[in-house]
């Protein structure tokens, strides 16, 4: 790395959903962990993070939405960790600013996808130029999802969720449905009659069709709304539980079914269409 920052000094970069388009859990680790099999996508669904160096010495958030965050993110502590990196004599003063429309809570990713912006857009702005290992070193001390996200394209994922191997699966429509209600991802890790022992799968399996998500049973036990969604997106197709919920997807043939389907739904429910994508771009502004 070179140490000097960029002729830059705010960039904005777009922050994605994402999606798992199935998840197995394989096995259960000694360190307390669970090894996993998943292929990730991105949604056309996504927030802003908006970057901008300063000569101060603190790290400030600005909300640009109607629900609170902890002081204390992801995003801060990301850009408390990369700082790490400057030169001395570069002031570590960032504003960030968050523009959000992901919901939270809803295993979608926004908050480990708002962290990759953050990493990546001060390694640019700093003109750190760490490499992808060293940025996926530290998103993976951050959260077990931050590293697909600066991994920037589609991948199946072993491991923790973190050993990747890039593909590119169909990118298609869904009816995305986010219940009112948020699902405790540790609670569902440790219900006892979770599966930890699911065969792993290859890519071939998934593209048969064989492939499911293994806390999907324990999820609609222990959240009322998320196993209501289920019973009304099964008169449609069959729908899939994202990661550990809650938010459920439908897949479609077409851009037209979706929308059908969506009118078909209550309106004054969190229900969307949208598309999944392999990549991304990322910086919308420099």
């Amino acid at each position: 790395m070179n140490g000097q920052p960029n002729s830059s000094r705010r960039i904005q970069i777009l922050s994605p959903a994402k999606i798992n388009l199935f998840l197995h859990v394989v096995g259960k680790r000694q360190d307390g962990y669970h090894d996993l099999q998943t292929l990730f996508q991105f949604l056309d669904l996504h927030d802003i993070v908006d970057l901008e160096l300063t000569d101060s010495a603190e790290i400030d958030r600005i909300d640009r939405h109607n629900f609170l965050l902890p002081k204390i993110d992801l995003t801060v502590r990301a850009a408390r960790m990369i700082a790490k990196y400057r030169k001395s004599d570069i002031p570590p003063g960032v504003r960030i600013t968050l523009h959000k429309t992901i919901p939270c809570g809803a295993g979608m990713g926004g908050g480990s996808s708002n962290a990759a912006a953050v990493l990546v857009g001060l390694n640019y702005l700093w003109g750190l130029e760490l490499e992808e290992a060293v940025l996926l070193d530290i998103g993976r001390q951050l959260g077990a999802d931050i590293p697909i996200f600066i991994k920037g394209h589609a991948c199946w994922a072993e491991g923790i969720g973190n050993i990747f191997s890039p593909c590119t699966p169909p990118e298609k429509w869904y009816v995305l449905w986010i219940p009112e209600c948020i699902v405790s991802t540790k609670q569902v890790f440790e219900y006892p009659t979770l599966t930890r022992d699911k065969p792993k799968a290859t890519y071939q399996d998934y593209q048969q069709g064989s492939c499911d998500n293994s806390l999907e049973p324990v999820v609609r036990t222990l959240f009322q709304p998320v196993n209501d969604v289920f019973s009304i997106f099964g008169q449609y197709g069959k729908p899939q539980l994202n990661g550990s919920g809650s938010s459920v997807f439908l897949p479609c043939d077409n851009f037209e079914q979706a929308n059908f389907i969506r009118s078909e739904l209550p309106e004054n429910q969190n229900i969307l269409v949208v598309r999944s994508m392999n990549t991304f771009e990322r910086f919308v502004s420099k």
